[in-house]
């Protein structure tokens, strides 16, 4: 079975190619990953034909711009196996008669409710490139200090997947064939840099809500994880994995 990142990975180049129409409402350069939820429906097996279509929807107003998401759903055989929801910030733009309420990640705040810690992540400054080698993912945010620093960032910046796929690896498993993955990005991770990484079971949150009524999830079932910089506090990024079923 393909792992759900690397679902994510191979759908990227079709979700690209809707934010490089003339019609995407925003700035592909510099744009901003800042939440994605993935929900796997049955694993994609290697060596299995598959079908992906994305499409853009719900551009919004954001405190420091506008977002926008791009979806991709992956079907086999007519069936939806993945369904991906990245959620991206394009800094500065206005959108006109939007809602500027929306504000789905917590850049820069410090989070006191954190899971246990349960490892440091070591990660070099070659790692923007070698992902993007990787996923296709070639933003100059990611790439180098330099042309990071263009687009107002410090030093480059890690691809906020890579943190995310790292952290569903770690929960391994446990997690089944069909399970909602969530991942929500604050402070971007500079490179070269150290992240705390923590995760717990049973906390993920309330129940899923489907045209059905309220889908149940088990605790034990339930995984929370987050991200943060070891020395100052600052949050990188929270997520959950409730397992389906």
């Amino acid at each position: 079975a393909a792992p759900a990142g690397f679902v994510h990975v191979a759908a990227f180049p079709v979700a690209t190619s809707v934010m490089v129409r003339d019609d995407f409402p925003l700035p592909l350069l510099g744009m901003v990953h800042i939440a994605n939820r993935i929900e796997q429906f049955a694993p994609v097996f290697l060596g299995e034909k598959f079908d992906v279509q994305a499409w853009a929807q719900d551009l919004r107003g954001h405190r420091r711009g506008a977002l926008v998401d791009v979806v991709a759903e992956v079907r086999v055989g007519g069936d939806v196996r993945w369904r991906g929801i990245s959620t991206y910030l394009a800094k500065g733009i206005s959108v006109p008669y939007a809602d500027q309420s929306g504000v789905r990640n917590g850049e820069g705040e410090r989070n006191t409710d954190l899971p246990p810690q349960a490892g440091l992540w070591r990660l070099p400054a070659t790692l923007g490139r070698e992902y993007g080698a990787v996923s296709g993912d070639r933003n100059p945010i990611h790439l180098s200090a330099l042309s990071a620093k263009a687009l107002g960032f410090p030093r480059a910046i890690a691809h906020g997947m890579y943190t995310a796929a790292r952290a569903l690896a770690v929960i391994g498993p446990a997690r089944g064939d069909a399970f909602i993955w969530t991942v929500d990005f604050a402070k971007p991770v500079l490179l070269p840099g150290t992240v705390a990484f923590g995760v717990e079971r049973g906390a993920a949150g309330d129940a899923e809500v489907s045209k059905g009524g309220a889908t149940a999830f088990d605790a034990e079932a339930e995984w929370r994880y987050a991200g943060w910089n070891p020395k100052k506090g600052d949050l990188h990024f929270t997520g959950s994995v409730r397992r389906r079923g």
